[in-house]
Order: C-alpha cells, then structure tokens, then sequence
C-alpha cells in the first residue's frame, strides 16, 4: 500500500495551479516506480525516501517547479544523462518546470525512478554499464574562503549545508560571490548563516509552505 505522507498532500494543495499537476504527477511516478518509498517534508519540500536514503525532492515556487535526483550523475533518460542541477542553473534537474510537458513521459519517468532504486540497492554504484570507459565525475561545488570559514563558526549551518544536494550549496555559493560590494557579501554571507541554521534553502521564500 502505497505510503502518502499527508503534509505532502497540504504541501500541494497549497502550491499554485499549474504546480499541482507537475507535483502529483512526479508523486505518483515516484510510487510507480518505487513501491516502497517514503515521503516526507525534507527542507520545507516533499522528499521521497528509500531504505534511508534520498532518492529525490520535488519544490514548488512561484513560477516554477523543480525536481532533484540526488544520483543524477549517473541516472538516465532514454540513454541520456540527465545532468545536475547545477547543469541548468540550479533549477533542478530537468530545469524550470511549468507544465507536466516539460518532464519526460511517465514510463520514462518511471523507469528513471528505478534506475535510482538500482543505483541505491547497488551500493551507490550504478547497475547499468558505462557508454564511455571514463566515468563522469559530479561537478563539485566550489565554496568560497570566506564561506568556508563562516560555517566553520557555526555547526548547524555547516550540517544543514554539507546535507544540501550540490544544486542547493550552488545557490548559495552563487549568492555570495555575485555580490557586487565587500559590504553585500558581507550582509549575504551572515544571512546564509542564519538561514542554512534554520534549515533553509536559499530560495526558500519562494517555496511554498
């Protein structure tokens, strides 16, 4: 029997209109694909777990949704990787998303969800064999001195951060490093602080509650 968290159902009832079909539509592939997975409210955002582990989080924002496989490097569609988040400018990993059109079909979906639940059971390591004999490593998430040692001062915004999938960490490292005065990084990088101790993405006012 399928395991519906109700605030994940509060969660969309809230979200905008052309949001709730993109979000039960990757709701119910996600079942489809993985019987036995558990949801949940992840960083104010539906999370879908198996065996302890992410295996993705969907979000809604204002005008957008945005979907984020936490193996995406070494996931597939139709024998295309489908990159991560911050391959399309930390908008997910299939980007903006603002119709169901704009997610691969629901077989393919459905399968991609199984890739993951393969990859899981495999111990991290994908089941599938490479097409290339050298393997695609993620791109890592540069993080900035002054950062660094920002969250060094403050354990549970560095936890909060070091748990974020690259596509979150990217925002905020994006945040701070485009600011265009030492006095704005300064004010960005204390309020990164206070909001990565709360538990929060960087974009978390736009999602919805």
């Amino acid at each position: 029997m399928p395991n519906f968290d109700p605030r994940v159902d509060a969660y969309i009832a809230k979200s905008a209109d052309f949001a709730r079909p993109v979000l039960e539509f990757v709701r119910e592939a996600i079942h489809a694909g993985c019987p036995d997975v558990e949801e949940g409210i992840k960083w104010r955002m539906p999370s879908f777990d198996y065996q302890g582990a992410i295996l993705c989080n969907v979000a809604a924002f204002k005008q957008h949704c945005a979907v984020n496989f936490w193996r995406a490097p070494d996931l597939k569609v139709n024998g295309k990787p489908i990159g991560s988040p911050g391959d399309k400018g930390g908008m997910g990993n299939f980007g903006r998303l603002t119709s169901v059109g704009d997610l691969p079909s629901r077989a393919a979906f459905v399968a991609l969800v199984k890739q993951a639940v393969r990859l899981k059971a495999a111990g991290g390591r994908t089941l599938m064999a490479r097409t290339s004999s050298r393997p695609r490593a993620p791109r890592p998430v540069v993080v900035p001195d002054d950062f660094t040692h920002a969250l060094a001062r403050n354990r549970r915004a560095r936890v909060t951060f070091e748990g974020f999938p690259p596509g979150h960490r990217r925002e905020y490292v994006a945040w701070i490093t485009e600011a265009k005065t030492d006095a704005t990084r300064q004010r960005r990088l204390a309020t990164a602080i206070e909001w990565l101790a709360e538990g929060k993405p960087r974009n978390w006012k736009y999602m919805k509650k």
